[in-house]
């Protein structure tokens, strides 16, 4: 009996060594938008007004580092995030830098801080952000966006409007992802700024 009990000790010695042992873990991939684009338009109408531009508001889920992506075909309810890879910052971070820097270079836009003053003041909220899988080999990445322009002497909602933008990824995974969620903030954020060019290019 005792020689039994010293080997079951031996045993649950030797596994618990085994798994506080330290794990190796597989190295993670950062990812961030890259550089901006040279405009294709040839000839920009840059704003006339200033405007400064919020950071972007994100629901607690999205309001973090992950690569999210849903499996629509499977389970379209519930997300998902890539173990090795993740974004430099949270997604809401990154499209306020791509979205400012799209205004800058493309329209000229005056004063993106909030202790300069400026006419006009852009808020947004991102309401999605996520690679979907319609199919184990194919999937979009999808950026959902609600944006309101306000007047910042009246303090005025002067308009709101939703964006969105659906590119497809090269490749199923976060990669793949990564490139279709950069062509995708290009193509939001350039509708974004045609949304505002009537607005301030009025005075």
């Amino acid at each position: 009996m005792i020689q039994f009990a010293i080997k079951f000790a031996i045993v649950f010695l030797l596994l618990a060594g085994c798994s506080l042992a330290p794990q190796k873990n597989s190295p993670v991939t950062v990812y961030d938008f890259g550089l901006q684009r040279p405009a294709e338009q040839s000839n920009p109408v840059p704003f006339t007004t200033s405007i400064f531009v919020a950071e972007i508001k994100a629901p607690v889920w999205l309001d973090n580092s992950a690569i999210q992506y849903r499996l629509a075909y499977h389970d379209p309810a519930r997300s998902y995030a890539y173990a090795s890879s993740r974004w430099a910052a949270s997604p809401a971070k990154l499209l306020t830098l791509r979205i400012k820097d799209h205004l800058i270079t493309r329209n000229g836009m005056i004063s993106t801080h909030d202790g300069l003053k400026a006419d006009y003041a852009l808020y947004i909220e991102l309401v999605e952000f996520t690679q979907v899988f319609d199919k184990p080999d194919n999937s979009l990445a999808i950026i959902r966006l609600r944006a309101s322009l306000i007047e910042r002497n009246s303090r005025l909602l002067l308009a709101q409007e939703n964006f969105s933008s659906e590119q497809a990824a090269p490749s199923a995974d976060a990669a793949g992802a990564v490139a279709a969620f950069i062509s995708a903030s290009d193509a939001v954020s350039d509708k974004l700024s045609q949304w505002l060019i009537p607005f301030l290019n009025q005075k």
